[in-house]
């Protein structure tokens, strides 16, 4: 990794193309319940980030692959970063809704 890539943002557009081709895997979004009702990816199942204790509801498997996206990026980041210390070794954050150039369910 180059000094440039730890500005890079994710590509939800590319990370919603490898969640739709992994077999099993779970698109997690972690905003809170309105913003989940105001517009989210479809299929997406949503555990707030001050909620994730309740993963295994959506992911009771340690190794399911979970794509986890928010608003701007910033609690994704925060919530592979708990998954991965809650032992899940599968978990890929892919950014933020507001950059996603796909349809959103209401």
């Amino acid at each position: 990794m180059n000094f440039f890539n730890l500005f890079q943002k994710p590509d939800i557009d590319q990370g919603i193309r490898e969640y739709e081709s992994e077999s099993g895997a779970v698109l997690l979004d972690v905003r809170t319940p309105g913003e989940y009702r105001e517009g989210h990816i479809s299929g997406s199942k949503n555990v707030p980030l001050q909620s994730l204790e309740g993963i295994g509801a959506v992911a009771d498997k340690k190794d399911t692959p979970v794509f986890v996206y928010c608003y701007s990026g910033s609690r994704s980041r925060q919530a592979v970063s708990i998954l991965q210390r809650m032992g899940y070794i599968n978990v890929k954050n892919i950014g933020g809704i507001a950059s996603y150039t796909g349809k959103v369910v209401r």
